[in-house]
């Protein structure tokens, strides 16, 4: 075979927040070695991003059923064509998936891990899929721990944002101080201790928090209670066309995660590498891998989890410094385009997967 021909089997597409999958099958596409799609399930009805368009009608949606059952679905859709491996996105049920479809045709498969799916199956099973994938891809060196058990080879490679499309723009108008948080509203967000944080300050702000979920109602509820109706506005969800404008009309965006009862927490989410990109300051939780990304000091501010005082502190501290907002913001958008820059982050993972699926 000259070259590669990988099959994606995703969980649902398209999906708002997902833009690293949206980004790596765009890569794979265009680099010719992707020969079919696959989707366990419908994406998350939320107005796709950008780039959609070019892969919607190849993707194949499977009937709701067993792994088994989707696994012969893509066999008899696949009906003969040259594979030379399966890539599944996420660890849980798309792999599941995808291993019996690899093994009926003879080939490699692997997987790559995000965040949450790595706590969807048991610490054994995930240790056992890992060992027998031909490779494993972590985007971040937290999910990465949660393998260093098994014998699996991982590899680290962090996903990437368009630094084209964020970019650097001028600071808006001095007061209020405006705020920005971008996230699905789910608990592990911690989007409940910045609002108990922002009940803290005594200086003119606005929030702005872009975004849809089930905890909606019981921020709104907080907020209310907080007296904070006229500081915060709900946006609902925003796609990548929308998106550089909310962070070129901020000042400073916050990322609050937590992990929520069940453990869950974020990896790297996407809007700290556009918010740096876009040359902005950052407030956010040592959560995950986020410290990875942020150095306190030199491109954004860490605070721990779930403190609300601290977050309270450290946007005190930047409200009255906008020299600092500026020296943070510069070292951000420095700090993306040497190590996420979306080009070269994608064309490592297509030099891997063609490599390894050969």
């Amino acid at each position: 075979m000259s070259q590669s021909q990988i099959v994606l089997i995703l969980s649902g597409f398209p999906r708002q927040s997902e833009t690293f999958a949206l980004n790596e099958a765009l890569a794979l596409e265009q680099r010719g070695l992707l020969a079919a799609m696959f989707a366990t399930k419908p994406g998350d009805g939320q107005p796709p991003q950008p780039g959609s368009e070019r892969l919607i009608n190849q993707v194949q949606f499977l009937s709701a059923s067993s792994a088994g059952e989707q696994a012969q679905q893509v066999l008899n859709a696949l009906a003969g064509r040259p594979v030379s491996g399966v890539h599944a996105y996420f660890a849980h049920f798309p792999t599941e998936v995808a291993a019996i479809v690899a093994q009926q045709l003879g080939v490699p498969y692997g997987f790559s891990i995000h965040a949450r799916d790595a706590r969807k199956v048991s610490a054994q099973e995930l240790a056992r899929r890992a060992t027998n994938a031909a490779c494993v891809i972590a985007c971040n060196d937290d999910v990465a721990r949660s393998l260093h058990h098994s014998r699996a080879p991982v590899h680290l490679l962090p996903h990437g944002v368009d630094i084209q499309r964020f970019r650097p723009s001028p600071p808006p108008p001095a007061e209020p101080l405006r705020l920005l948080a971008v996230g699905r509203l789910v608990a592990k967000k911690g989007f409940d201790v910045l609002v108990a944080a922002l009940a803290r300050l005594d200086f003119p702000f606005h929030l702005r928090i872009v975004g849809e979920g089930p905890e909606r109602e019981r921020l709104e509820t907080q907020i209310t209670a907080a007296h904070l109706t006229n500081h915060i506005t709900f946006c609902g969800g925003k796609t990548h066309t929308e998106l550089p404008q909310a962070y070129a009309d901020s000042h400073v965006v916050i990322v609050p995660s937590v992990a929520d009862a069940s453990g869950d927490r974020d990896g790297l989410p996407n809007v700290v590498l556009e918010a740096l990109a876009s040359e902005r300051p950052v407030v956010a939780t040592d959560m995950g891998a986020i410290p990875s990304a942020i150095t306190h000091g030199e491109n954004g501010l860490i605070i721990p989890a779930g403190n609300a005082t601290a977050c309270a502190a450290a946007l005190q501290r930047l409200a009255a410094d906008p020299r600092l907002r500026r020296f943070l913001g510069r070292n951000g958008r420095d700090r993306v385009e040497r190590d996420y820059e979306l080009g070269r982050c994608t064309e490592r993972l297509c030099d891997l997967l063609a490599s390894l699926y050969a």
